[in-house]
């Protein structure tokens, strides 16, 4: 697939087909990160992965899955994510740079997407809980948490315009549905 088809296959994915995803694995996609650029090449990003069945359980418990779907308190058991990373600033290395950990998630999720795996971004989450659950300390903060499996819910791109709704919802086939403003309209000057 060419990059555009890769990038347009890179949706978020709460539904996952319950396979799990090998330590081995989310360390191969931590591994992409360190290739790609940083600012200042301050490297001050740090990752925890999470693929044993008890930490995978504590996580889950303390994530927020879908702010626009009220009803849905996230995947049931078996449609759970194959495994976690976990992105921290460590006050021992100094403060990250925004965009590092927007350029990691996104070189995370695509190597994700290259290898048939999806995943979902979170910024809302119980870092304190997560933190105790899994041993981790004082000098570190969760800045991002990446679920990551493979997909087991259809995503598609629903092509609207500057104004119209933009929250994602489930049909009744339960196919998630994506609003994307057409690029036309995200120009300032047209």
């Amino acid at each position: 697939m060419n990059f555009k088809e890769l990038v347009k296959s890179n949706r978020t994915c709460r539904r996952y087909d319950g396979r799990p995803v090998s330590r081995q694995e989310l360390l191969d996609l931590v591994d992409l990160v360190r290739y790609a650029p940083c600012g200042k090449n301050k490297q001050a990003l740090r990752f925890d992965l999470v693929a044993d069945e008890e930490s995978k359980a504590k996580v889950f418990e303390n994530i927020f899955w879908a702010g626009y779907l009220k009803d849905w308190p996230g995947p049931v058991e078996g449609e759970r994510p194959g495994g976690y990373i976990l992105l921290f600033e460590d006050s021992n290395y100094g403060r990250c740079m925004t965009e590092d950990v927007g350029i990691a998630a996104q070189t995370i999720a695509l190597g994700a997407r290259a290898e048939g795996k999806a995943v979902c971004i979170f910024g809302a989450y119980k870092e304190k809980e997560i933190k105790e659950a899994l041993g981790l300390g004082d000098n570190l903060k969760l800045v991002l948490l990446i679920a990551v499996g493979y997909p087991l819910e259809e995503v598609v791109i629903d092509d609207v315009h500057e104004g119209d709704d933009i929250k994602y919802y489930r049909d009744q086939d339960q196919v998630h549905h994506v609003p994307k403003i057409v690029t036309e309209d995200l120009l300032v000057k047209k």
